[in-house]
Order: structure tokens, then sequence, then C-alpha cells
């Protein structure tokens, strides 16, 4: 009677928990970008339907609209969204009835690829912050990245206001990075800084607003662990603008190709042997 009950209980239990569980993770809310009008130009540009919203991580955006004439692209920065410019997307979606899961806290940009309906009111800037109380599924592995090689960047120079304006462009061009090397960088904290940024539009307007991450301990060690475009400045524009940021390339890793063995002559005696076995009668 005793094990009956105590199953019973453990069965209650671990129903309870699992319907605390599925509340917990259900609590994600879905909304439709401009309600019934949906994803077009807006005189407002988004403005009044944001106001009285508050996006958390792990909620959606659905936009609908006309796949034939229209689009969204996700794009990386402030100054993307700004001047519409939509050639360094994150990423784009077509399908007319797209659902976008907010998976990190921060700024979001989405606008459409028609430049003129973007200059029109159609973009929207979605601000997502964390809730603790919600419970956020634990992200995927992380890929094993081997150890590369470390750039001191400026080398003997470091990071500091070169006298030539393009001495971190040369210093970077004759450099092949790859996923897993690391970059160096030296720099008298009490006055300099390094910031990372996510487009070619802020690194080219020295623009600090919207960084993907701040270095300013005066030895920072920043791995690169995803192929594609890099950009690092000062977050002091006057020496940004002086030649202080660093743009990098950084290639996939490369594809290792099993080296052929190399067979002794008798090991190729062997292998020609085998050749000539009898094969079992049928």
């Amino acid at each position: 009677m005793a094990t009956t009950t105590t199953r019973i209980f453990s069965f209650v239990l671990m129903m309870m928990s699992f319907t605390v569980l599925m509340g917990c993770c259900s609590s994600a809310k879905t909304y439709k970008v401009g309600d019934s009008e949906g994803w077009k130009t807006k005189a407002d540009t988004y403005h009044d339907w944001l106001e009285d919203k508050e996006f958390h991580v792990s909620d959606s955006l659905v936009f609908e609209y006309d796949p034939n004439v229209n689009n969204v692209a996700q794009v990386s920065g402030a100054l993307e969204y700004q001047y519409c410019d939509s050639s360094s997307q994150k990423a784009v979606y077509n399908t007319g009835h797209d659902v976008v899961t907010l998976k990190e806290p921060g700024y979001h940009y989405f606008i459409t690829s028609n430049h003129v309906q973007c200059e029109y009111g159609q973009r929207l800037d979605v601000l997502v912050v964390h809730d603790p109380s919600r419970l956020i599924p634990p992200p995927p592995p992380r890929k094993i990245l081997p150890f590369g090689n470390i750039y001191k960047v400026g080398d003997s120079n470091e990071w500091r206001v070169p006298e030539v304006a393009d001495f971190y462009y040369k210093w970077s061009e004759g450099k092949q990075f790859h996923v897993g090397d690391s970059l160096l960088f030296y720099y008298d904290y009490e006055v300099d800084d390094v910031l990372e940024i996510s487009g070619d539009l802020e690194f080219k307007a020295c623009d600090p607003t919207s960084p993907i991450s701040l270095h300013n301990q005066g030895q920072d060690l920043i791995r690169l662990t995803n192929p594609g475009i890099h950009y690092f400045i000062s977050s002091k524009a006057v020496k940004c603008e002086a030649g202080l940021k660093l743009r990098v390339v950084v290639q996939p890793l490369p594809e290792v190709v099993p080296e052929k063995m190399n067979l002794s002559p008798l090991d190729h005696l062997i292998k020609w042997l085998q050749n000539f076995r009898p094969q079992p009668h049928h």
C-alpha cells in the first residue's frame, strides 16, 4: 500500500512540475507587425505600433505582406537602419508570412529592401529585453575550435593612433585570419579602448553607438569565432577618424584532408597478393 501511495504521489508531483514548466515556457508572445495593416509603408515608421509593447527574448514577430513586391531584411546596426542600407543584412525573409523569433536581448533592426518604401517608413526597430522569470531554452553546444594563431595588433606600434591613417588596413591586408585565431590588443587603458562593431557603415563613420562588445583592459585577447568581416574601432571619434580602426576578414576553418598512408614495399606486395585471393564458390 505504501509503495502504491508513493508512486501516486511521485506521478502527481511530476505532472505538477510539467504543468509549471509548460506554463513558464509558453509565456512567449507573438506580435503581428502592423496588426491588421501588416508590413507596409507607414508614415510614422511604426512608432505608434511599438508604443505600448515590451518585447522579451523568445517573443516572435510575424511579418505579413505581398512577397511579389516586398520582403523583410534584418540589418546589423542603427546606421544601416537609418539610411535604409540592406547591403550588409543579417537575414532576408521573403515568404509573405515570416515568423522571426527574437533570440537575443538588444536592438533588432528590420527594413524592406525596397529603398523607396523604406525611406517612406517601412522599417522597424525593436528593443528586446531579457525577462529572468521566463525559461529560456539553453543554447546549442558550441563548436570546439582549435587553438589558432595569435596576432598582436599593430605589432610594435600596438593599438594607438598611427602616423599614417591606413596603417591598420595595411597591417591586416597581408594576413590570413581563420576561425580560431585571436587578436591581441595592447594599449593604455586610461586613454584608449576597443569597440567591436557590427557593420561597414558604423566602421566608415566611426560610430560607437551600437557596439557588439567593449574591451578596456589594456591587454585584450579577442578570439575570432565566426567567419566573415569583423570591425574594431576606438570609441573616441577623433582617434578613430585618424586611423585607430581595424577591419579583418576571417576565413572559415580549412578542411582537413586525410593524409595518404605511405606503404612500405612489403605492404605494397601484400596488398597486390590480396588481389589473387581465391573467391568462395557458391
